[in-house]
């Protein structure tokens, strides 16, 4: 939340705080048991071994995106404005104030359903739509946004 405790303004409050779901770190497990049954199964030929290591590798690349991503990115409702924050170094940045707001939308997959994450697509006013993929919670984080918003209107 470094992002957004720099960015509150006076008499602003944070009221919600959302998180992306754990279930970014699944491709990256699949590897990795993919990558431990190859190398353990099939441990004479060198080529298999290749594609072990490989694997092994690319699962740790994608285990570190993901919890890269997972850390930087910053879903917030505060008292006055929806933040969103995304990015490590290159950063990417939504901050609409609750006036401004229309509505909030949630595009869930059956997987995203049973896991409980989804898509919060976040319209503002004159049409621009702001996807924030793999929340954790959405249809929370989208009850307590309009909570706020209400409350404050």
């Amino acid at each position: 939340m470094k992002y957004v405790n720099k960015t509150l303004m006076p008499d602003e409050e944070v009221e919600y705080m959302g998180k992306i779901h754990w279930f970014i770190y699944l491709p990256g497990i699949i590897m990795f048991v993919a990558a431990f049954l190859v190398l353990f199964a099939f441990t004479d030929a060198p080529l298999v071994i290749t594609v072990g290591i490989t694997l092994l590798v690319f699962s740790f690349i994608s285990m570190l995106k993901a919890f890269i991503k997972r850390t930087t990115t910053e879903l917030v409702v505060t008292s006055k404005r929806v933040i969103a924050k995304f990015g490590l170094i290159k950063r990417e940045t939504v901050e609409l104030n609750h006036s401004k707001v229309e509505s909030f939308n949630v595009d869930q997959s059956v997987l995203g359903r049973i896991f409980g994450f989804g898509t919060l697509i976040i319209n503002g006013t004159g049409g621009n739509q702001t996807p924030i993929p793999e929340i954790d919670s959405p249809l929370d984080f989208r009850r307590s946004a309009m909570e706020v918003i209400d409350a404050s209107q």
